[in-house]
């Protein structure tokens, strides 16, 4: 990935919606060269995929809680399926020290939080335990990644 692809990807994380004559632009290349690099991106998976930023609160999902979750071995692929399948789960990261999971949930309250932790994760077999943590506030919270510059020329 050389220096215009990278700043394509700073582009269109930014505003998935830009179109592709702005992007061109923006980068100076022509338009037909900036769209065959914008569809050789989504073929090697650099972007993945076109979303819109949503916020949760207004979607009935405001709280967001972090759930540390302990797994033995016997069931755990099993088990980060189902966490993976749900909607409730925005991100699942296998981590290092104490703990085997960091989940990251999105629901409507404390309640649906108590029903989940019940119903879906505790159930799982490969589970020996969980730690809840609570986001009270907010301060930085987005999907963007900090695209590096591109190194010297190989």
């Amino acid at each position: 990935m050389d220096r215009i692809d990278r700043k394509i990807c700073a582009l269109v994380q930014t505003d998935a919606k830009r179109p592709a004559a702005a992007i061109a632009e923006a980068v100076g290349l022509p338009l037909s060269t900036t769209a065959d690099r914008l569809k050789r991106l989504q073929a090697n998976g650099a972007i993945r995929g076109w979303h819109a930023a949503l916020d949760p609160a207004a979607l009935g999902a405001g709280l967001c809680a972090f759930v540390l979750v302990d797994m033995g071995f016997d069931g755990e692929a099993e088990a980060t399926r189902t966490l993976a399948a749900c909607p409730e789960v925005q991100e699942v990261h296998h981590v290092s020290g104490p703990h085997s999971y960091l989940v990251k949930l999105r629901l409507a309250d404390i309640k649906a939080l108590q029903t989940f932790l019940a119903e879906v994760v505790k159930p799982l077999p490969a589970v020996t335990r969980t730690e809840t943590i609570l986001a009270l506030d907010t301060v930085k919270e987005t999907a963007a990644v900090a695209v590096a510059p591109a190194g010297p020329p190989k």
